[in-house]
């Protein structure tokens, strides 16, 4: 709870219940990208008397003090996960919807080589790629 509530005072957020609920929601799944719904479901299921207009407006103040990061994946929901400060891009499996990070130091510097040569430097960037299993592959 007390590393809750240093992050949102922190972000100039008060500290309120729905805030440190839905805070710890994020520290406490193990999935790392969830929706609006997903929170509110596990308020739901926790009996706390907490409205999803609510968990949007929590999201929505989070994004803007930098606490999550939304996601606005094609075909599907948009998708909050914690912004712990460290550069990932992500696949989409198009059949399931699951979510997968990942890191390639050899796809950031071909991006880099690339603006370069262009006669760019890179301000941000968001890799998505959707992917399928490959036939026979688990």
């Amino acid at each position: 709870m007390e590393q809750e509530t240093k992050e949102l005072r922190k972000a100039g957020l008060k500290v309120t219940h729905p805030r440190m609920r839905i805070l710890q929601i994020f520290e406490d799944e193990d999935a790392r990208h969830l929706t609006a719904e997903d929170i509110y479901k596990r308020l739901l299921a926790d009996q706390e008397d907490i409205g999803l207009a609510t968990v949007y407006r929590v999201l929505t103040q989070f994004e803007a003090a930098g606490i999550v990061v939304k996601h606005n994946f094609e075909g599907g929901q948009a998708v909050y996960e914690l912004d712990r400060g460290k550069h990932h891009d992500h696949m989409i499996d198009v059949d399931s919807g699951k979510v997968i990070e990942f890191v390639s130091e050899e796809i950031e510097r071909l991006q880099h080589e690339i603006a370069a040569r262009h006669g760019y430097v890179i301000e941000d960037h968001s890799l998505v790629l959707y992917v399928r299993p490959k036939k026979g592959a688990k």
